[in-house]
């Protein structure tokens, strides 16, 4: 089902009109998304290029034995920021929507324009939600594997035991995975169209937030299944050695803004 109506709002100086939208709307964002990455593409190749090497970076970092715990809920974690560092791409999606120069000097106008300082307010609750995460995986590591002591984690080896080979392991791998489930639809939530938003118009950080979260409570399932969507082809473009990720991420980046744009009335 493609976009039908608007649905009913308050009329508060504060709220903007959004759209039911449906899975027909998910596949025509991807699709644009991919042809604007097509028009872009030499370019954008080695902008999409930066988040891989930073992840990777924090692989190299977290690969120290004395924090192996949050080797995972980092790289997971991870995820939470791409709302934030894909704001670029919205940026030249807009320009070119609109006609004006959409080469790749442009993807940092967005630190430097008038929305920037809402879009720094909004990058730091998102950046609040990541600090919570690691610490409740810390805190679920403590409670389960870390029960074995500094010995559980002395080795790669040890603490791949202790994780897949224990009961305290696997109720770290339950858990852990439940409550980074709900941090995920928290942060989905808030972030499907708040960070295109503040670029699209001058709006406060909560407005941006607020429509967002209109938007996920009018379309639930098609919100979720866009989580999924986002989820899956990360781990596709992750898997080449992050690679994969320099095609990805300026996809979902560009579907993300078209999917702004069918999800809230401009």
């Amino acid at each position: 089902m493609a976009i039908t109506h608007s649905a009913d709002v308050p009329r508060g100086r504060e709220d903007h009109q959004i759209r039911r939208i449906g899975f027909d709307d998910l596949w025509i964002a991807l699709r644009q998304g991919w042809e604007d990455f097509q028009a872009k593409r030499g370019d954008l190749i080695f902008i999409g290029l930066i988040y891989p090497v930073v992840v990777l970076f924090a692989i190299l970092i977290a690969s120290r034995v004395s924090i192996l715990p949050l080797l995972f809920p980092l790289l997971a974690g991870s995820v939470l920021f791409s709302p934030a560092l894909a704001s670029g791409f919205y940026e030249l999606a807009r320009r070119r929507e609109h006609g004006l120069d959409s080469r790749w000097r442009h993807f940092l106008d967005v630190v430097r324009g008038p929305s920037a300082p809402s879009l720094f307010d909004l990058t730091s609750i998102t950046a609040l939600l990541f600090l919570a995460w690691l610490a409740a995986a810390w805190f679920i590591y403590n409670s389960t594997v870390g029960k074995f002591g500094p010995e559980a984690i002395s080795s790669l080896g040890a603490f791949v035991r202790a994780v897949f080979g224990t009961a305290e392991g696997w109720q770290m791998i339950i858990i852990g995975n439940l409550v980074g489930l709900a941090f995920a639809m928290v942060t989905l939530a808030v972030s499907v169209v708040s960070f295109p938003m503040i670029v699209d118009r001058q709006v406060s950080w909560g407005n941006a937030l607020w429509t967002s979260v209109r938007v996920t409570r009018e379309n639930p399932v098609t919100v979720a299944t866009w989580g999924l969507i986002v989820v899956a082809l990360l781990i596709l473009g992750a898997l080449p050695g992050l690679v994969g990720l320099a095609v990805v991420l300026p996809v979902l980046g560009y579907a993300t803004w078209h999917l702004y744009t069918r999800a809230v009335v401009r």
